[in-house]
C-alpha cells in the first residue's frame, strides 16, 4: 500500500503491487535459518571509500565483545573484503553444519564471528568480479544461510556509496541503525548528506557520525595536528540532528595492527560512546 494510498484499497497481495510501502517493505525482509537468532543488526556505512569503515566496524565488533555480547560481523563490502585480515583470520575455507545447509562463521581470537567472501578463496588476492547482482545475491546468502546462534549484535560492513548492497541490506535485513564513518576533508559535508539521505528514505534509524583520521597526536609533545584540515563534523552533524560518537586519531600503530591481524590489540578508549550507543539500542 502506497503512503498516500487509501488503506481500504490495499488487497494484501504484494506480488501484484508495485508500491513501496511499509507492508511491502515488510516481506521482502530475508529470514535467518532455523534455530538461528540475531538480536540487532548495526550498518556500517560511509559515502566513500578509504575512511576507514572497516577499521570501525571492526573495533565497535570488538568492543562489545569485550563487554560480554556475542557479536558477529558480516563483511559486505563482496569485492573488497578486509575483515578477516584485520583478525588474522585465514583464507581456508568455511566449515558447515552437518546437513551441509548452513556455512559456520569463523571465529576471532576474542570469539567475533564472522564471514566473508575471504574466508572462501583459495587465495585471499583471487579477485571476484561479479555483476551487482551477484554481489546482493551474496550478502543475502550471508544473513539466510549462515549460523548466527544466540547473537547479540551482528555488524554488517558495507562497501562505500549507495549502490546494490547498501539498498539489499536496507530492504533485507532488520537493521536496527547505522554509524556513517567519514573524514575530515572538506568535501565530506555532500558525502554524508547522500549516506543520510539513503537511510532516511529507507527509513533506517541513524545512530550518528565517527570521524576518522581526526587528527594526529605527536609523540613528543601530544600537540594535536589536523592533518587533513579543520574537522566540520560537529557542523556537519547538527545539520542533520545527529550524535558524533567519535573522532579518532590517525595513529600509524593502529593501522599495523590492522595489517598483521591484530585488531583486537587497538586501545578502544576513544570508541567508548559509540560502543555504548550500539550497546544502548
Amino acid at each position: 500500500m502506497a503512503e498516500n494510498q487509501n488503506p481500504d484499497s490495499c488487497n494484501s497481495n504484494c506480488s501484484s503491487c508495485s508500491s513501496d510501502c511499509a507492508s511491502r517493505r515488510a516481506m521482502q525482509k530475508s529470514k535467518l535459518a532455523d534455530g538461528c537468532s540475531v538480536k540487532k543488526v548495526i550498518g556500517i556505512v560511509s559515502g566513500k571509500g578509504g575512511v576507514g569503515k572497516s577499521t570501525v566496524t571492526s573495533l565497535l565488533a570488538s568492543g562489545a565483545c569485550r563487554d560480554g555480547f556475542r557479536t558477529g560481523i558480516i563483511d559486505a563490502d563482496i569485492t573488497g573484503p578486509s575483515i578477516p585480515k584485520a583478525f588474522g583470520l585465514a583464507h581456508d575455507g568455511i566449515a558447515v553444519t552437518e546437513d551441509g545447509k548452513l556455512m559456520i562463521p569463523d571465529k576471532s581470537a576474542n570469539g567475533v564471528e564472522i564471514i566473508s567472501t575471504n574466508l572462501l578463496l583459495e587465495n585471499e588476492t583471487d579477485p571476484i568480479i561479479w555483476r551487482g547482482s551477484l554481489v546482493a545475491s551474496a550478502v543475502k546468502q550471508f544473513w539466510e544461510e549462515v549460523q548466527w546462534k544466540d547473537i547479540d549484535f551482528l555488524f554488517v560492513d558495507m562497501p562505500p556509496g549507495t549502490g546494490d548492497v547498501p539498498l539489499t541490506v536496507f530492504q533485507s535485513l532488520p537493521v536496527d541503525g547505522i554509524v556513517v564513518v567519514t573524514s575530515p576533508q572538506e568535501l565530506v559535508s555532500m558525502i554524508v548528506a547522500k549516506a543520510v539521505n539513503m537511510a532516511q528514505k529507507m527509513n533506517v534509524p541513524i545512530l550518528g557520525l565517527i570521524e576518522n583520521y581526526s587528527y594526529m597526536q605527536c609523540p613528543h609533545c601530544n600537540e594535536r595536528i589536523n592533518v587533513f584540515g579543520e574537522s566540520h563534523i560537529d557542523e556537519i552533524a547538527a545539520e542533520h540532528g545527529l550524535k558524533v560518537l567519535a573522532k579518532l586519531p590517525l595513529d600509524p600503530k593502529n593501522a599495523q595492527y590492522m595489517d598483521c591481524g591484530a585488531v583486537e590489540s587497538i586501545d578502544l578508549t576513544p570508541m567508548q560512546k559509540a560502543i555504548r550507543a550500539v550497546e544502548s539500542l
